[in-house]
């Protein structure tokens, strides 16, 4: 992810308020239909750790952010919990996983440093692995705060995934604002 927002403390600390009142427990109960409890789940940019504990209730879940101020934070709040310093696009590990979740982490990438995180993640997967991820829905890229925002289609994704994914689903949904955000799921072909 570029931008400087998720590495200093202040910038954190904002973001854990900002985002307080925000989580995946709609996201992680489709996700559920799909992949069985107890299976072990990689999350991408964990952050604030929300969503991390929701899927610890189910899900034998590695934490992972590549922000060291927010590994500090959630290895502090979750200090069971195991959490990697992991790039979303590289995805440096030798672990493999049943699933992999993000709400909202992928966003930041541009389309070629998508694909490439998506052939990686077709590769830390066991056989038919599940994806989980949300996006935001719409047209084109910004800046915000320093970040880059690359919102995506159900078209565009289809496109992203299609050589490495089966797509079970892709469904709109309501985060703040009617059909703002998109939740696609796949099986590793």
């Amino acid at each position: 992810m570029k931008g400087d927002y998720y590495k200093t403390k202040a910038s954190v600390e904002e973001y854990i308020q900002l985002a307080k009142d925000v989580n995946g427990k709609k996201l992680i109960e489709k996700l559920r239909k799909v992949l069985p409890a107890r299976s072990g789940l990689l999350e991408l940019g964990s952050g604030p750790g929300t969503d991390w504990r929701l899927l610890n209730e189910i899900y034998q879940v590695t934490g992972s952010d590549n922000s060291s101020e927010f590994l500090k934070h959630l290895r502090a709040n979750n200090p069971h919990g195991e959490f990697f310093e992991l790039d979303a696009i590289t995805l440096e590990t030798d672990h493999t996983f049943e699933g992999i979740f993000s709400n909202k982490v992928m966003i930041h990438l541009r389309d070629e440093e998508l694909q490439a995180s998506i052939k990686r993640q077709s590769q830390i997967l066991g056989p038919d692995g599940i994806i989980c991820h949300s996006f935001w829905k719409g047209e084109g890229t910004e800046i915000f705060k320093g970040l880059f925002v690359n919102y995506q289609n159900e078209k565009r994704l289809k496109k992203l995934f299609d050589n490495n994914f089966e797509i079970l689903s892709i469904e709109s949904y309501a985060e703040f604002e009617a059909d703002d955000s998109l939740l696609l799921i796949g099986k590793k072909k």
